[in-house]
């Protein structure tokens, strides 16, 4: 009944969308879409994904996928801190979570959906209410969806900025830090394994670019990929500096962090070179992991003021 409503809409909204100049797009699917050339009112259906790239680009989407706190209200999950943008203070409208509300996307009215893999809701019901594109950021990489998007809206100009900047901000890391001889890793317990990544979204991507090194446990996980490791392998992710996060939209705090390590492996401090130096940063998982040129400069202060210009001790090799 849901999908007959949405496609009554969707039959609607076919003369203004046909109207519009377009070109063809190739996603990452291999489907040839036929997308406007000049996109006005775009829905995303990711939010970390596309929803907050989109918003950093200077490109405000009509309508947004989201997650729901227990109060049952939507947000946007990491938009509040990394653009100041939210469904309580903007014009975005709710689409909903996993999968989104295909009526509430046809009422949208949008001229363009963007959707990833990892969004349940059917392409073909969605491609039948506005032309839309499938973009795989996991295989993309965390900011390279920045340039897709980029070429999509006409925001070249906006996107060189951030680049710019963030090339800024590494620069100013190198200087002040001789990274090539300090380690790094960012780990998590969860459900009584610690994860590892190779390259852990932002705070990954600001720690391999400004040339701090890694373990060799970590550096064996291929790129893109995490793995989850039994307690007996801290002592292989240990650094002179280790990360660890925190979910805050589901309202964690830094001692549900610590709790989740222990939970790998009691009084897991003594076992780690950094915690027992005092040399493990906990901090909120959504500037550390989201892709936002606003977030690596939250990052990139982080390292510098954590690491920069104090005594440490260096890990034994």
């Amino acid at each position: 009944m849901k999908t007959a409503y949405a496609l009554a809409i969707a039959a609607l909204l076919v003369l203004p969308v046909a109207a519009q100049e377009t070109r063809s797009f190739t996603d990452d699917l291999g489907r040839i879409v036929e997308i406007p050339l000049e996109p006005q009112r775009i829905a995303s259906l990711q939010d970390l994904a596309i929803t907050v790239p989109l918003i950093e680009l200077g490109v405000m989407p009509v309508a947004s996928h989201g997650r729901t706190t227990s109060e049952g209200e939507g947000f946007i999950r990491g938009s509040k801190v990394l653009t100041g943008v939210d469904f309580d203070n903007s014009g975005i409208q709710f689409l909903g979570n996993q999968p989104v509300d295909i009526e509430a996307v046809a009422a949208a009215e949008p001229d363009l959906i963007i959707t990833t893999p990892w969004q349940d809701a059917p392409v073909e019901q969605l491609e039948a209410i506005a032309p839309t594109i499938v973009l795989d950021d996991e295989a993309r990489g965390d900011f390279a969806i920045y340039d897709v998007l980029t070429e999509i809206t006409g925001t070249q100009d906006r996107l060189t900025v951030l680049k710019d900047r963030y090339a800024g901000q590494v620069e100013q890391i190198r200087r002040f830090i001789d990274t090539g001889d300090v380690s790094v890793n960012v780990i998590q317990g969860v459900d009584g394994q610690v994860l590892s990544w190779h390259t852990y979204g932002a705070l990954g991507k600001l720690l391999r670019d400004a040339g701090f090194t890694f373990p060799d446990r970590v550096e064996a996980i291929p790129e893109g990929e995490f793995e989850r490791m039994s307690a007996e392998t801290l002592p292989e992710l240990d650094a002179d500096f280790l990360f660890v996060t925190y979910r805050t939209d589901t309202g964690e705090t830094p001692a549900d962090a610590y709790a989740q390590l222990e939970a790998v492996m009691p009084n897991f401090c003594e076992f780690l070179f950094a915690c027992k130096n005092n040399q493990m940063i906990v901090m909120p998982r959504e500037e550390a992991s989201a892709s936002s040129y606003y977030g690596l400069g939250v990052l990139s202060y982080t390292v510098l003021s954590h690491i920069s210009g104090r005594r440490f001790e260096s890990k034994p090799e």
